[in-house]
């Protein structure tokens, strides 16, 4: 087992605008919350609720925006597109798994980034798709 996979019971989160229930799970194969129809290989969740908050702000659709307490059912490891590129460490606590997330609870009272903040990080976002980067995974 590589020294990166983690496997652990804490507080996971997952942002979205997917309306689900407790006790489904979150599984690749399905549509990313992000950028186009591309089919996801991994299911990404964090360890904190500022990062689930960014993950719930940016998923696409049209869906209020929800954020799931989740537990991880195999092993995971560091988000790369976070750790490796742009905060090494993982202080994001960001990361992914091929395997099932289960919903345990909805996060009820959370607030979001301020409009100003929010929309920065989107303008931010569309400037490097225009450059060919998709900068959320």
């Amino acid at each position: 087992m590589s020294k990166d996979i983690k496997f652990s019971r804490g507080s996971f989160f997952h942002g979205t605008k997917a309306d689900l229930e407790i006790g489904d799970f979150l599984t690749i194969g399905q549509k990313k919350n992000y950028n186009d129809d591309r089919i996801s290989k991994y299911v990404y969740f964090a360890g904190t609720l500022e990062a689930a908050i960014w993950g719930a702000e940016l998923a696409e659709g049209v869906g209020i925006e929800k954020i799931y307490v989740v537990e991880p059912t195999g092993e995971f490891e560091d988000d790369p597109n976070l750790t490796d590129k742009k905060f090494p460490g993982n202080p994001t606590k960001s990361y992914r798994t091929k395997y099932p997330l289960k919903i345990v609870a909805e996060v009820i009272n959370w607030s979001g980034h301020d409009t100003e903040v929010k929309k920065n990080m989107i303008d931010n976002l569309k400037k490097l798709a225009e450059q060919g980067i998709k900068a959320v995974d």
